[in-house]
């Protein structure tokens, strides 16, 4: 089947990393212009020989370079993830032309604080975030009051694919701060990190680091459990509705 309509670009596969047999990031070339915040979602496609599957992925990569980055979780009786876990560098995927999504950081409300708390590849539109502000950062457009907070959960160290990345601003920088937990770490005796599920994390440090609701934003991103669960942390120690934003990456199973 050709690529459907004038809504769509065929995007080629520049890269492929495999972080583990189910988590793997690539790197895209979208085919044309593809203007979008740090934040934002690309919808990207397979074409098979009955129809046309597509799904919303938040990108990684920020609005300066010249690449698409995705993080991507194989999800195995899902429709779309088998068939793109199967692409390799030089396929062609679909990319509907325009980003969506209104997950982008506030730097222009009341809010100065911003606690950015992920499950393994909802990690994405903060290293957006982060690779744009360190942009402006060097360039000397970046030194206002805003202050990133990142606490990022999986259950293996190995899941967390941009911990490295998000260390080395953090280093360099002093508006990023970043800690990384794992909910297994008896499968890695070498790990020296946080343990514990990452909601079960979200008091201890916004006291430690001193996060107030009348400063602070929560952003939530990734898996629904875990944002229900901060959801309802965030509501018995004073945050507002407003002051709390949230993306899930796929909707439960009724049961």
């Amino acid at each position: 089947m050709p690529v459907p309509g004038s809504k769509f670009y065929s995007a080629q596969i520049l890269s492929r990393t495999d972080i583990s047999e189910d988590l793997w990031k690539i790197r895209v070339n979208p085919g044309g212009e593809f203007p979008f915040k740090a934040g934002q979602y690309a919808t990207l496609g397979v074409i098979t020989p009955e129809k046309h599957i597509e799904r919303a992925y938040s990108i990684v990569s920020a609005p300066h370079e010249e690449f698409m980055e995705f993080f991507i979780e194989l999800v195995p009786q899902g429709a779309l993830t088998p068939l793109l876990y199967k692409a390799q560098v030089g396929d062609q995927i679909t990319m509907r032309k325009s980003a969506k999504g209104a997950f982008t950081l506030n730097r222009s409300g009341k809010f100065t604080n911003h606690l950015l708390i992920a499950t393994v590849t909802g990690i994405a539109p903060y290293v957006s975030y982060v690779r744009s502000l360190y942009r402006e950062w060097k360039a000397g457009e970046f030194q206002g009051p805003h202050r990133l907070f990142v606490l990022e959960g999986a259950s293996r160290p190995w899941e967390l694919g941009y911990s490295a990345e998000l260390a080395k601003v953090a280093s360099e920088v002093p508006w990023l701060t970043h800690v990384c937990t794992i909910s297994r770490p008896w499968e890695d005796a070498e790990w020296k990190g946080e343990t514990g599920r990452v909601d079960e994390l979200v008091r201890k440090y916004s006291d430690m680091w001193n996060l107030k609701p009348e400063d602070t934003e929560v952003c939530l991103c990734g898996h629904p459990d875990m944002i229900e669960n901060v959801k309802g942390i965030a509501k018995r120690h004073g945050w507002q509705k407003d002051a709390v934003r949230a993306e899930a990456y796929f909707v439960p199973a009724k049961t």
